[in-house]
Formats: structure tokens, sequence, C-alpha cells
């Protein structure tokens, strides 16, 4: 059902000419006029995604994995655009003809249309601006992707929080890319710790680190517990450290 509701959005976009720039347009006299993309858009996304059967769309949707769905819904955002000024060839019905696209304009709508199909499906899942899928947070967790840390130290922090943040909700994340997530932010903690012990009690800083140093996450040793559903419990780590870290910020910052 899910490829059924995309491939009615892709035609939308398609028919809409949303596509044209890319993939070029078939005209009566002129014959194929190519887009962006060249004339084997075939090869091209074989090149980009690394897989082969995926196009054309219309044809090979229905054989698409949900990894292979994705992937097309990626692609196409990178190649959306809102056509703006072009003009109407009327012989034989041939159609519009684009010459100027807004880019911007196409992929926001493009993204708004895949959104409304992705948040109902499996938990939820989101198109970025930056045209990645990610998971979407648990319930009533959303804020804290959406709220911008206090600034401090850009390559240390919060360059570091974002990146384990897109490292942990891509949509093909594994067990250990979610493991090296909650690392990288128990990293960033470990970073701001000696700024934490001027605003947190000795006991309540060292329990910060309990999580990460004592259940496989940080170190190897017999001592590690590892006996648990890291489906379970690597979310609940991760947004442990992000709020964790957020706190820290804020009360560093009333410090300074």
């Amino acid at each position: 059902m899910l490829v059924k509701l995309f491939r009615d959005i892709y035609r939308k976009f398609l028919g809409k000419y949303y596509f044209q720039q890319a993939f070029g347009y078939i005209c009566v006299d002129a014959g194929e006029v190519p887009g962006s993309l060249g004339s084997e858009i075939e090869a091209q996304m074989f090149r980009k995604l690394r897989k082969p059967n995926l196009w054309p769309i219309d044809e090979k949707y229905l054989g698409y994995s949900e990894d292979d769905l994705f992937d097309v819904i990626e692609f196409l955002y990178d190649y959306v655009s809102k056509p703006v000024k072009g003009d109407f060839h009327s012989w034989n019905d041939c159609g519009w003809h684009y010459y100027e696209f807004n880019k911007e304009d196409g992929c926001q709508e493009y993204q708004t249309a895949i959104n409304d199909l992705l948040k109902d499906y499996d938990g939820g899942f989101e198109l970025t601006l930056q045209g990645e899928i990610l998971t979407l947070a648990e319930p009533g967790l959303q804020d804290l992707f959406d709220e911008n840390l206090p600034a401090y130290d850009p390559p240390n922090v919060e360059d570091r929080v974002q990146s384990a943040i897109q490292k942990f909700r891509r949509y093909r994340s594994s067990n250990e890319d979610r493991k090296d997530a909650i690392r990288d932010l128990a990293d960033v903690l470990e970073f701001l710790r000696p700024k934490a012990q001027e605003v947190i009690s000795k006991k309540d800083e060292g329990d910060l680190f309990t999580i990460a140093n004592g259940f496989g996450i940080r170190h190897h040793n017999a001592t590690q517990r590892t006996d648990y559903d890291p489906a379970i419990w690597y979310p609940w780590m991760f947004y442990y450290y992000l709020a964790t870290i957020n706190a820290c910020l804020r009360l560093i910052k009333n410090i300074n």
C-alpha cells in the first residue's frame, strides 16, 4: 500500500512538470529533449544509488523493497523543482516546455506530500530538508530534536550532537550505528564534564556516566552488562543523554 500511495504522489508531481528540469521531455517536433540528468536516467539512478531495476518508476514500483522505496524518495528529492516559466506547445497537444524552475519550492512541496505519507508508516518517518529519511522521535520527545542547543562550542558540542542525532535516526541505522550515536553523546558529556562539575553534585556527575561505562557502550571488559534488548534500551539511553546534554548546557550558560 505504501508504494502504491507513493506512486500516486510521484505521478502528481510528474504531471505538474516538477521533474521536467531533471528528466527532460518529449516534443512532437524536437523529439527527446534531455534534462539535467541526461538521456540515461536509469544509468544515473544506478550510479547514485548503486541499485539496478528501479527505473522507470511506473513499471518497477510494485517490486520495491522498503529500502528501495526510501532510496527512490530521496533520489527524487534531489531532482524535484517547481516549474516557473515556460511555453505551451499547442501542436498536437504537445504540452508545456519549461525553462525556469524553483528548486526550493519544489523540494518543500514534495517534502510535505511525502511526509504526510511517511508519518503513518511503521512508527513514523520523515523526509528532512536535507533530503534524508529519518525515523520520527518517540512520542513526546520531538522537542529534543527541534530545540536548538545553547551556543557553546560548535565543533566539540553542537556539531557532534547533531551528527549523533542523524546517525541514530537514519532509517537504515543498525544497532551498532545507534550504539555509536550513544557513545558520541557520552563523549560530548565527557567534554562538558569539567564545567558540569561546577553546576551539579559530584555524585550526580558520576551517575551520568554509569550507563555508558557499565552497559557496554564506551568500554569493553568482563564487568560490562550486555544482556539487555538494544531495541528497547538504546532509545532510552540516547534520549537520556540528549536531554542531559541540553540541561547541562543550560546550567553552564547560567553561571557564565
